[in-house]
């Protein structure tokens, strides 16, 4: 099969960041399907594995890749979930081989019914940002998908334009909540208002003097999608007594969890990875969530997310992808459909 992967960790300017590989069909086991790939999407925890690493040429080459839509071609013997010719979508576990190449095997707990409403461009940029979004926010942060409980709720998104902000503004829209969304860029700001952002924020200022002159005080929930050092002390004193917090990105700083101890708040990391990590319990409802999701797209309640596509999947593409997610600037997610036969 044709696969895309490195042999060292580069620079994305670097020819050699990307090659072209040819590898070998991988076997389902027990519960695992054995899925055609159709297309990828690219985040940023690719071009932070692409990056970091031992600078030594590795014996074999990696493939990564955390976003496909595709064909289920062959199941496991313990298989129960899928048939041959569904056509599905994932985003995987951090463990093993990525999506990067034609052919793969996924646990079918990781995965779930691709939206018919959706172009395989479309559906391959939302598996990742749609788990992280869908935790953080019905998981982590507790929020009842009750209109009626979240009417006079409000939620602060920091990084509203990004991936996983592109879905937690609609989701969290569609459950009821008032939607503040941070956004800088008059691109970013046009974007998170067309997915029903109430209120957008710029994240270079000051976010509780803006917050509050929305006319709130503290909001009730808050999903930090970048930079959660620059925001943390905002982010504790913006939270309502008994709020709920969530961050999808690792600190470098230590945060000072004392000052949410008057406020009696929660605080929460979000992995989308954590549970097929530790092949948890529970590691199942990620293909429940993929599969509600997939009804909402179908339903017509959600937005396509992705802005920039490329085909067909090669070394070339995924430079381009690779560059476009590290510019910083992207809006919503790049996709990469198509093999070259």
């Amino acid at each position: 099969m044709k696969a895309v992967g490195f042999y060292q960790h580069l620079p994305i300017n670097n020819r050699d960041s990307f090659e072209d590989l040819l590898l070998t069909i991988p076997e389902p086991q027990a519960h695992d399907l054995l899925i055609k790939v159709t297309g990828v999407s690219v985040n940023p925890v690719d071009t932070f594995v692409r990056q970091n690493g031992r600078h030594n040429r590795l014996v074999h080459p990696k493939v990564i890749g955390w976003d496909a839509v595709g064909l289920v071609i062959a199941v496991g013997s313990q298989s129960t979930l899928f048939q041959t010719g569904d056509r599905i979508w994932y985003a995987g576990d951090f463990k093993r081989s990525g999506s990067d190449a034609q052919f793969q095997v996924v646990n079918e707990r990781l995965v779930g019914h691709a939206p018919s409403q959706l172009t395989d461009k479309q559906a391959a940029a939302v598996p990742l940002v749609g788990l992280t979004a869908y935790e953080s926010l019905f998981e982590k942060l507790r929020i009842s998908w009750s209109i009626a409980d979240n009417r006079h709720k409000t939620i602060l998104i920091i990084n509203g334009a990004g991936g996983v902000g592109s879905i937690a503004v609609q989701l969290a829209k569609l459950a009821g909540l008032t939607v503040i969304a941070t956004a800088s860029k008059p691109t970013s700001i046009n974007w998170v208002q067309k997915l029903g952002a109430d209120f957008n924020i710029d994240h270079h200022q000051d976010l509780v003097s803006q917050v509050q002159s929305l006319g709130f005080k503290e909001v009730d929930y808050i999903l930090n999608l970048n930079n959660l050092d620059a925001h943390w002390h905002e982010i504790a004193t913006l939270i309502k007594p008994d709020g709920q917090i969530a961050a999808t990105t690792e600190n470098h700083r230590l945060i000072d969890l004392q000052q949410l101890t008057k406020k009696r708040a929660t605080f929460s990391w979000e992995w989308m990875y954590s549970k097929s990590y530790y092949q948890t319990t529970d590691m199942i409802s990620q293909h429940t969530i993929l599969d509600h999701i997939s009804q909402l797209y179908n339903q017509q309640k959600l937005a396509p997310i992705a802005t920039e596509t490329y085909s067909p999947i090669n070394a070339e593409t995924m430079r381009k992808a690779h560059t476009d997610v590290e510019s910083g600037r992207m809006v919503g997610k790049v996709t990469l459909v198509g093999w070259d036969d």
